[in-house]
């Protein structure tokens, strides 16, 4: 009920916002931002089924994707380039769990609720569900899967993900600001970590210069299409959660493109607009998150597009391409600690395991204040600098997995951890983070080390709040088993 009642509200609230909200900034050539709202004011009628689905008509057009040197907190993998995208269909909405539930029978997520968005689902699980709705509804499914081969059919008529660029494209919906809101985005806006406001790191001990003072952080998946939407009629494109889209994870082409497919190859998959207890830098329009095709997080969903004319030709890919052995053999414990909370896992991690232990340390250490750390650290974060690390470990070919362990500094993994993963190579290793932290869990530390080390494999992660309390134990106990570590 929430949905449909969402939609009429979009409605009504469309063409105001194609007057004066976000769709009054900067526009791409060839995109008439007024022309789509008006499409997006009716459902759509399907062209080539002749079925009416609630999808909106997203017009295409040319702009500029990725994010100017300008932009706070944007990352090297974001360089600005010119793409001009089709028309296509997507779904105002990310898909709920009632939606999810009804074909594939099962609700993965983490939090329960009809309306809520489905979460907790891979790349893989995404495609599942696009074939087998398509075929439910007599649709030519977009995907064959053949083993480890998955092809996109483009002359298909079913569901399937959205391009990279045609999410950036329907996200930003005219803009070029860091935001579809323009240059902040509040947590009266969008379902985020709303304690952490852009640019919240360069003002944390002074906040009045901040465009959006910190809000609410609700730490749950809200119902879908509970924030007015952007000027193209879709909600939620930023928070709530992560949403999967075709391409392989890799550098962008610079040059101009048109219905840019991705890479032809690569080992992590692309998921776009962040989550529930992502920092509001995370959530921006240029921010690109990755992991593994056979990998869920309790943030992460579906949002649904469909091609708006029969394309030609395929895309070819692989389902899941091996990045390395299953998790055993020689354990390294290596982890980087400030406090003290990460030190006291992985000395429990030691205990359990009699694995080796080793120490991330620096050449030039952090300070022992507080409130210099924090500035220290969102320094190093913003630069993406590789301080110089203490020391190195010898012999790290004879590690088949390494559990890397590092406080969540700024939702993201401390660029010690980040020198000691470009330092060796991990190809055919096994990666398992452990993850201390005061309320936002993984942050996108994840993605952070999937993108460092991409030729290894990513095991099950584990978070544990602050030093763990009397359960760590018993939860570190789990987690081992879970991901087949046993006693060295």
């Amino acid at each position: 009920m929430k949905r449909i009642t969402a939609f009429l509200l979009c409605l009504m609230l469309v063409s105001f916002f194609a007057a004066c909200g976000p769709g009054s900034g900067v526009q791409g050539s060839g995109t008439a931002t007024g022309q789509a709202a008006a499409a997006a004011t009716e459902p759509k009628e399907n062209v080539q089924s002749g079925s009416t689905d609630g999808f909106i008509l997203v017009e295409g057009g040319t702009f500029r994707m990725g994010s100017p040197d300008s932009e706070a907190w944007r990352s090297d993998d974001e360089t600005q380039h010119t793409v001009t995208v089709s028309n296509f269909y997507m779904d105002p909405f990310e898909l709920t769990q009632a939606e999810y539930g009804e074909i594939m029978g099962s609700n993965p997520s983490s939090f329960s609720g009809e309306d809520l968005p489905v979460e907790n689902v891979s790349w893989l699980d995404a495609i599942v569900y696009c074939n087998a709705r398509s075929e439910k509804e007599g649709l030519t499914p977009a995907y064959t899967v053949d083993g480890q081969h998955i092809a996109w059919n483009k002359e298909a008529d079913g569901y399937r993900l959205p391009t990279e660029a045609e999410w950036e494209y329907a996200c930003r919906a005219g803009t070029q600001t860091p935001f579809n809101t323009q240059t902040s985005i509040s947590a009266e806006e969008a379902n985020y970590y709303g304690h952490y406001p852009y640019q919240i790191e360069d003002n944390y001990f002074s906040q009045g210069n901040l465009d959006t003072q910190p809000g609410e952080y609700r730490e749950t998946t809200v119902a879908v299409g509970s924030f007015a939407p952007n000027s193209f009629g879709l909600y939620d494109m930023h928070g709530n959660v992560g949403e999967w889209v075709w391409d392989y994870y890799g550098a962008y082409d610079n040059g101009d493109q048109t219905d840019p497919e991705g890479p032809a190859s690569g080992t992590l998959r692309v998921y776009r607009g962040g989550g529930w207890n992502d920092f509001a830098k995370n959530i921006r329009s240029a921010y690109r998150a990755a992991l593994a095709a056979d990998k869920g997080s309790f943030n992460l969903g579906i949002r649904l597009v469909r091609s708006a004319a029969p394309g030609t030709g395929s895309v070819e890919g692989t389902a899941v391409r091996s990045t390395g052995n299953t998790a055993g053999g020689n354990v390294l414990i290596a982890y980087f600690s400030w406090g003290g909370n990460t030190q006291g896992i992985a000395e429990e991690i030691g205990r359990q395991t009699g694995a080796d232990v080793f120490e991330i340390t620096l050449a030039t250490p952090y300070s022992d204040d507080y409130n210099t750390v924090l500035e220290e650290a969102q320094r190093d974060q913003n630069e993406q600098a590789r301080p110089e690390l203490a020391a190195h470990v010898g012999n790290m070919e004879q590690y088949d997995t390494i559990l890397l362990g590092y406080p969540n500094w700024w939702a993201s993994i401390p660029m010690p951890v980040a020198s000691f993963l470009e330092e060796y190579d991990f190809s055919g290793k096994t990666i398992i983070p452990f993850c201390s932290h005061g309320g936002g869990r993984f942050g996108q530390s994840l993605t952070a080390i999937a993108k460092l080390a991409p030729d290894a494999a990513m095991g099950e992660a584990l978070s544990v709040h602050y030093s763990g309390g009397d359960s760590l134990p018993d939860d570190i106990s789990g987690w081992l088993a879970v991901n087949g570590i046993s006693r060295q």
